[in-house]
């Protein structure tokens, strides 16, 4: 089986489709920006329209890996501000945001659910499941078109395992917890020395870095000493040895 190389894969998560997007005038605004963005190499997470400053229209977006840097936000800007006037979704003025998804950050694919799977989330629904509208507890990863959560707020003797459908979710972002900050962090300098080394920024990993350091030889003593001879001579005379006891 041939393994995926990276182009590919970013090719695939660029297509991506989002599962949970907004309505309105937000709807829109992402009709726009979705395609301008994965021409970029860039993917939408989300639209917001708020009375911020008049009028805010926030574009959330990052890259396949999940990285956003304030120079791809500066690119994004400059590339979607003329598109946005000539396309002219909104009919008053407003100021335009371009911003990263963050730590809490929302879910809107399939494959942001999988990825942050062990994870703490909150959910609400557009449509009531099981009498509720808002979820709370950790991703347990998808199953078809369904999103599993481990309910933290389960009463005792209730199911906490619920299955969630992704075409009813109205929002979905994760909850700001120690280990999330941790795996953000990994991932952060993951993908920084993976930059510097694709600029030519940092050495690449030496061939014998991930080869397990050589087992040393226990040195064993020798066989072959005056004192091993002078034993067997006197071994075949039937002489004892002087320095041992009776």
């Amino acid at each position: 089986m041939i393994e995926p190389s990276a182009g590919s894969t970013d090719t695939e998560l660029l297509a991506e489709p989002r599962l949970v997007v907004e309505p309105g005038v937000a709807a829109r605004v992402s009709a726009i920006a979705g395609p301008v963005l994965q021409g970029m190499g860039y993917r939408l997470v989300r639209i917001r329209i708020s009375g911020e400053a008049g009028c805010t229209v926030q574009v959330m977006a990052e890259r396949p890996d999940g990285s956003m840097q304030i120079e791809d936000c500066e690119a994004i800007s400059r590339a979607l501000s003329p598109v946005l006037d000539v396309a002219d979704p909104i009919d008053r003025a407003y100021r335009l945001e371009i911003s990263s998804p963050g730590i809490d950050r929302p879910l809107v694919r399939h494959s942001d659910f999988e990825r942050f799977r062990g994870h703490l989330a909150k959910v609400e629904m557009t449509v009531a499941h099981q009498g509720r509208k808002r979820f709370r507890g950790t991703l347990d990863g998808v199953e078809s078109d369904c999103v599993r959560l481990r309910r933290d707020d389960a009463a005792e003797g209730e199911d906490a395992n619920v299955l969630l459908r992704m075409e009813d979710i109205a929002e979905a972002r994760l909850v700001l917890t120690d280990e999330l900050v941790a795996e953000s962090m990994r991932r952060g300098k993951a993908v920084e020395r993976e930059l510097k080394r694709s600029l030519g920024l940092e050495p690449p990993a030496p061939p014998h870095a991930d080869k397990a350091a050589p087992k040393q030889r226990k040195k064993q003593a020798p066989t072959n000493t005056k004192q091993h001879r002078l034993a067997q001579t006197r071994a075949r005379r039937g002489e004892s040895d002087p320095d041992r006891g009776d």
